[in-house]
């Protein structure tokens, strides 16, 4: 996060200067979001999710999704320009990853309604709108006080500052609640990949075409999300103990284990060193 305005400009003047940056825009995105899958939420709880409000928030919220990850996608584009590149891969850049996330939200605008597909979003989106709250928005408002310096202190002592109340609350919620989300948010994917499979076996409308692009999407987050390969490992463990209980017919486990060696085919077959000669890029020294 970029730093908040000088406090000692005035309160006017230090909202224009976050307003005119594409952080805020990207800040705006994920508001809008949020907004539109409250909004959307209730619409479904009243069973009207095809009703012209429930289509309209339901499809701006990919939208603004897209918009988002498109921001960072070229903030960290054009980072890598002006340092003349990277030391990893592109497919190894956590940051670059966010185009899978924006692409994979202009492929959810445009395909029939997966309420599950919205919750990874809002997710996400609620930890983001923290965070620029805490570091950007609460600071502009309030800036920080100085701390009187402690007795005995360095004159040279670089000055303490005190956070205000609201930025120690949302960095206690961000640090205690982070990773579970995390977690659920992996699930979620790899559950909203069952759900889509089922559509595809009764054949609903673009289900299949949906079904290959949502596979791309979800391995590449096997590739680089640890969290999505923890509940991976989670999924096959629970599965591995239910089929081994006694009284499974052994058709069952053949089956089982007839799946888990074609899904460890697909993802060496799939690795994407595979497409990058099969090595990392070395990494610079530096002095």
């Amino acid at each position: 996060m970029a730093p908040p305005p000088p406090a000692d400009l005035p309160l006017a003047e230090r909202f224009q200067r976050i307003l005119k940056t594409l952080q805020f825009a990207w800040f705006s995105g994920h508001a809008l979001l949020l907004f539109c899958v409250v909004r959307y939420g209730f619409s479904w709880l009243r069973m009207n999710y095809y009703g012209g409000m429930a289509q309209f928030c339901y499809r701006f919220a990919f939208l603004a999704a897209a918009w988002t990850y498109g921001i960072v996608v070229y903030k960290t584009l054009r980072a890598r320009q002006r340092t003349g590149g990277s030391d990893k891969p592109l497919h190894e850049d956590e940051n670059v990853q966010y185009l899978g996330a924006a692409g994979m939200a202009f492929v959810w605008l445009f395909m029939p309604q997966y309420p599950l597909a919205l919750l990874p979003y809002a997710i996400y989106s609620i930890f983001h709108v923290a965070t620029y709250v805490r570091a950007t928005l609460v600071p502009t408002i309030s800036p920080p006080q100085q701390l009187p310096p402690a007795p005995g202190a360095s004159p040279n002592a670089k000055p303490q500052y005190a956070q205000h109340p609201i930025s120690e609350q949302i960095g206690w919620f961000v640090k205690r609640y982070y990773e579970s989300s995390m977690a659920v948010v992996a699930n979620l994917e790899i559950g909203l990949w069952f759900r889509i499979l089922l559509s595809a076996l009764v054949w609903q409308r673009r289900s299949w075409i949906l079904l290959a692009i949502y596979t791309a999407f979800l391995r590449s987050r096997l590739a680089q999300s640890s969290h999505v390969q923890d509940a991976f490992a989670q999924l096959e463990a629970r599965i591995d103990n239910l089929i081994g209980a006694q009284g499974t017919p052994p058709a069952a486990r053949q089956i089982w284990d007839g799946i888990k060696q074609a899904a460890r085919q697909f993802y060496t077959a799939t690795n994407p060193r595979n497409f990058t000669g099969g090595a990392s890029v070395p990494t610079k020294k530096t002095n």
